[in-house]
């Protein structure tokens, strides 16, 4: 075998090394691509994740205010400008080229930023004076909310509802009785009337077979209502429902199911506002824990969320609260304060779950 020229070995090796050092400059230039690539991925996962808590933050229950001023305080004025175009269910670009706030969607946020203020003043309120607001609130919408005058005149003690009413000849110089009958003329309004002026037995006596044969009546005037006449217009369910104790009404509840073998509220479902009055004064737990399941949700309507802070705060003081926790875990398999924290946001809801906190 012919040994190369030293020279040539050297240009070889020479040649060699240069390759050596192209491919090894190449590895590096690409080692340092991939980087960048990785840094920019990471960049805009950040980005993405910090746009995503943000729309949270601006959604649900009440906002979180810590995180308006760790992210949003902190972004300039092109990261403001990249949230807004990436996200259209809040902004939409106007024809002017700019992108402009939904409208709607500022009138939500003020009510959101306002939410804890409305449940620190309704908690700190006499329960009189809160009941007898919350009235007054329920009859001035244009469409009266008669699901809120059940829920107080059914669910308060005799002294409470009382109380109430005293508190609204204070505030508005009016009784909630004549309010109620101008403000609705529906044919609920003789039942509503009714059950805010009830001064309810409240002691452990029950005659049973009163209640049995009340239980009757109910069967009797549920099977012949129509539309000429309502449940609502019975002057005889009218009487049982606005005097009789709830002890009296929860026996009759239990005699109306072994007679018929289906739970009154259940054959009142044709009537939301019977079957209101009925669960409301039977079955509170079951009645409040159904509200809250309803409205702990992202998508529900203004009514809807109050009526989240409107039943913590007026249920918070009473043994109503370890009932509803017990019986929205059983019905929903899921705590209250997880679903709470789970659609709520910042103060509101830390709020919120330090007040169902009380009855553990």
């Amino acid at each position: 075998m012919t040994e190369l020229p030293l020279i040539t070995h050297i240009n070889v090796v020479g040649i060699e090394s240069q390759h050596l050092s192209a491919l090894f400059s190449l590895t590096g230039t690409q080692r340092d691509k991939n980087s960048k690539t990785e840094k920019n991925n990471r960049k805009k996962m950040a980005e993405a994740n910090s746009y995503a808590a943000l729309t949270k933050a601006f959604s649900g229950l009440g906002v979180d205010e810590n995180l308006f001023i760790s992210t949003l305080g902190k972004w300039n004025r092109h990261q403001r400008e990249s949230y807004r175009v990436s996200t259209p269910g809040f902004f939409r670009e106007d024809e002017r080229q700019f992108q402009r706030w939904d409208d709607q969607h500022i009138l939500q946020l003020r009510q959101e930023f306002l939410r804890l203020k409305d449940a620190v003043v309704l908690y700190t309120m006499h329960p009189w004076e809160r009941d007898a607001r919350l009235f007054k609130e329920a009859l001035l919408l244009q469409v009266p909310k008669h699901d809120v005058l059940i829920e107080i005149a059914c669910t308060r003690s005799s002294e409470d509802l009382l109380g109430a009413r005293k508190a609204y000849h204070s505030l508005f110089e009016h009784s909630i009785e004549e309010d109620i009958a101008f403000h609705i003329r529906s044919p609920e309004r003789k039942l509503l009337v009714a059950l805010v002026s009830s001064y309810r037995y409240e002691g452990p006596r029950v005659n049973d077979d009163l209640a049995k044969s009340e239980a009757k009546i109910f069967e009797n005037a549920i099977k012949n209502a129509n539309k000429k006449k309502l449940i609502d217009e019975d002057e005889e369910i009218v009487r049982i429902l606005s005097t009789r104790s709830k002890l009296h009404l929860k026996a009759i509840y239990r005699h109306y199911k072994e007679i018929t073998g289906n739970s009154l509220d259940e054959d009142l479902e044709g009537d939301l506002t019977m079957k209101q009055v009925v669960q409301c004064l039977s079955v509170p737990k079951a009645y409040f824990s159904k509200i809250l399941i309803a409205s702990l949700r992202l998508d529900v309507d203004e009514s809807a969320k109050d009526s989240v802070t409107r039943v913590i705060v007026t249920r918070a003081d009473d043994d109503d609260m370890k009932q509803i926790k017990e019986e929205f875990q059983s019905k929903y398999g899921t705590t209250l304060a997880a679903k709470i924290a789970e659609v709520a946001n910042g103060s509101y809801k830390d709020f919120l779950l330090t007040i169902i906190a009380k009855s553990d």
